[in-house]
């Protein structure tokens, strides 16, 4: 790979040449190299004093002005004029230009800062000033490298669009393109919105097992790892909830947690192997509870962010996110949408031809379906019922046409087994799944309180899993017996922090908002 070097020649001509990235990796090193032979190795550097960041020296130049400050950062561009110097530092701020005169630094100094590369890390001390263009910058008095960069950055009017480098040199990628920077700090005041909301509404912030003996709290696949002192295998958790639950029991009223989750599954532009989710648990309440939460913590974000009311995402020109969101059955909205009806039909099977006659495909191979439809083979224990089907038609012909925020409530009970049932429609349950943009952004129930039944659900689950469902959940025998102590009526709910930042950040991939998202590996080191 060739890249642009500019070097000082005679005659305060500035020369232009492509050197291979190996060879200018060895002249860096070369110069760490005197460096270190005349006692000035960069790298013993421990503290540099900043006074001021970049930032605020541009916003505060008035009362600034004339003032000696102390500023750090990275070399980003250079130009040579003879016996002075214009560069640019960035620090965690932005951009800072610097003036640097050799009758201020004086003739060997100045001989060694011409001897700096891009990308060294450099400390300046000196006046601040506006340059006859305006510029806000700062006059060196002295100029100090800090730590040398032995690897060119990337050539500047290209940047770093690789995405594959993107995310696997994250370091690179934040030193090039600063709306990346810009995009993780929203991120950050995100989960801080949200933490400063739940502890306005009296909730506390608790910690539980990331490792566990059980993979429960929800469907999916988890990663297993073992224990060697116990010679036990273990799960890294797909959900906190049974956790949380258990807390409930015990006698707190609103707890909430905010960390990684990891389900051993398909990556996507929305799927990464771990991720960040915050569960919370309300005592004394219930699912409709937990939609005033959801919008309670959507508004909180979206001001601390700056954000209107109407927001874009990729191609989707406006996003109606004020509150309160829509709120529509499964029922409602599979009719609405896909133009289904599933209490037209009589039996699962007549339901799975009309399901396929919308273009939805419901696999029935080792399967059975329920009211005596297909022939199938005998052994598999899983059942296809019309509410499955349901199901499959909202997922495959729905949520992609779900684009301003809406509630789907009343799930069917048989892929909703941690939600209470609905007394009145047993089949179905008291759970809701927000969505937004065509995709589910989170997860809410009236909890199941019941110990009785939720021992019939885990048993259902382990038939589930006996007939191949691998993302069925295990049974929990110890959290049933939490429940036999009483658990209040309660509100549970779930929402996925990376599809939330990626929808307020206008980011297309989950990638994007995951400072290191999971790669396949790569061995090769540009310095071997």
């Amino acid at each position: 790979m060739l890249l642009l070097q500019v070097s000082m020649e005679n005659n305060n001509t500035i020369e232009t040449t492509e050197i291979d990235i190996s060879e200018q990796a060895q002249i860096r090193l070369n110069k760490l190299i005197d460096l270190k032979k005349e006692g000035k190795d960069p790298y013993h550097e421990t503290v540099f004093s900043i006074s001021h960041k970049s930032g605020q020296v541009v916003e505060n130049y008035v009362s600034l002005e004339g003032k000696e400050i102390s500023i750090a950062g990275r070399i980003m561009t250079r130009r040579i004029m003879g016996k002075a110097s214009f560069c640019h530092i960035q620090d965690s701020e932005g951009q800072i230009q610097s003036y640097v005169r050799v009758d201020a630094l004086g003739e060997s100094d100045y001989e060694e800062f011409l001897n700096f590369d891009i990308g060294d890390i450099v400390g300046i001390h000196g006046e601040v000033f506006k340059t006859q263009k305006g510029e806000v910058s700062v006059k060196a008095k002295s100029v100090k490298l800090l730590s040398k960069s032995l690897l060119p950055l990337p050539e500047k009017f290209h940047g770093l669009k690789d995405n594959d480098l993107r995310y696997r040199q994250r370091y690179l990628d934040l030193i090039m393109n600063g709306d990346v920077k810009n995009k993780f700090k929203d991120r950050s005041l995100i989960i801080k919105g949200m933490r400063e909301y739940l502890e306005n509404e009296g909730f506390i912030e608790v910690e539980t097992p990331v490792l566990d003996t059980i993979a429960g709290g929800a469907s999916a696949r988890p990663f297993t790892t073992h224990h060697n002192t116990l010679n036990l295998d273990m799960f890294l958790r797909i959900a906190p909830e049974l956790y949380l639950k258990r807390l409930i029991v015990g006698g707190f009223d609103k707890v909430y947690e905010l960390g990684r989750m990891f389900r051993n599954e398909g990556m996507s532009y929305k799927h990464n192997p771990e991720f960040t989710m915050m569960e919370l648990y309300s005592a004394y309440t219930d699912y409709h509870e937990m939609m005033r939460l959801t919008e309670g913590v959507y508004d909180y974000v979206m001001k601390k962010l700056g954000l209107p009311e109407t927001i874009p995402y990729g191609d989707i020109e406006k996003i109606n996110m004020k509150t309160p969101f829509a709120r529509l059955t499964m029922k409602e909205a599979v009719k609405k949408y896909a133009k289904f009806d599933i209490d037209s039909f009589k039996t699962a099977k007549e339901a799975v031809a009309g399901a396929k006659k919308i273009g939805v495909h419901i696999d029935c191979a080792n399967k059975n379906v329920g009211d005596g439809a297909l022939a199938v083979p005998k052994k598999s224990t899983i059942e296809i019922t019309k509410e499955k089907i349901l199901y499959e038609v909202f997922d495959q012909k729905v949520e992609s046409q779900l684009i301003d925020p809406v509630f789907i409530t009343e799930y069917p009970l048989e892929v909703s087994p941690l939600a209470k049932k609905i007394a009145k429609d047993p089949l179905y349950t008291y759970r809701f799944e927000l969505f937004i943009a065509g995709r589910e952004m989170g997860n809410a129930y009236s909890e199941l309180n019941d110990p009785i039944d939720q021992k019939e659900r885990f048993a259902a689950q382990q038939k589930l899993k006996e007939g191949g469902d691998a993302e069925a959940m295990d049974t929990d025998d110890d959290f049933v017996n939490a429940l036999s102590y009483a658990m209040p009526p309660t509100g549970g709910l779930g929402l996925g922090i990376d599809r939330m930042v990626m929808l307020l950040t206008n980011s297309a991939s989950i990638r994007e908002v995951i400072l290191f998202p999971t790669m396949k590996p790569k061995t090769a080191s540009k310095l071997d």
